[in-house]
């Protein structure tokens, strides 16, 4: 029997690259759902190099909007993960990616979709743990078993 363990890491929300606009009515209605809850309980899907997001970019603006010092993250690359876009005709591709990160830019909305193998991992993390960074060394710190935690000075 293989199983596949997945495990997400705690990274600075300042340290990645968004490459999609976000929906600002999204963004304020999932803000909202998360401060009721407490808890932030869907990872940030970024690459694991390039630190660009690949899923999540509503949460990456939630997490910059709630100043959270933390956010729970998993590191992929394309070896595993397919893309693909949205709309039809569009063609999306790693290599476009890479680039609309690296000039900053930003594509529309729903424009790349990645597509992630196996079932996506949940996280149950404290916001109040998301605001505080107690570890300055760049280094990753095994979480209970369940995450790390990627620091920088």
């Amino acid at each position: 029997m293989n199983m596949i363990i997945s495990r997400y890491f705690l990274m600075n929300p300042n340290k990645l690259i968004p490459t999609e606009e976000v929906d600002e009515d999204h963004v304020i209605s999932l803000e909202k759902r998360i401060l009721e809850q407490g808890v932030w309980t869907t990872p940030i899907y970024i690459h694991k190099d390039a630190l660009f997001v690949m899923d999540g970019h509503h949460r990456l603006t939630v997490a910059k909007r709630l100043q959270l010092d933390l956010i729970p993250v998993m590191l992929m690359d394309y070896d595993t993960v397919e893309v693909t876009a949205w709309r039809e005709g569009e063609i999306i591709t790693p290599h476009r990616i890479f680039a609309m990160a690296r000039s900053g830019g930003k594509f529309p909305i729903k424009t790349t979709r990645h597509i992630f193998k196996g079932p996506k991992p949940t996280c149950a993390v404290s916001l109040d743990d998301l605001k505080y960074t107690p570890i300055t060394a760049h280094r990753a710190v095994p979480m209970d078993g369940v995450g790390y935690m990627m620091t920088s000075s």
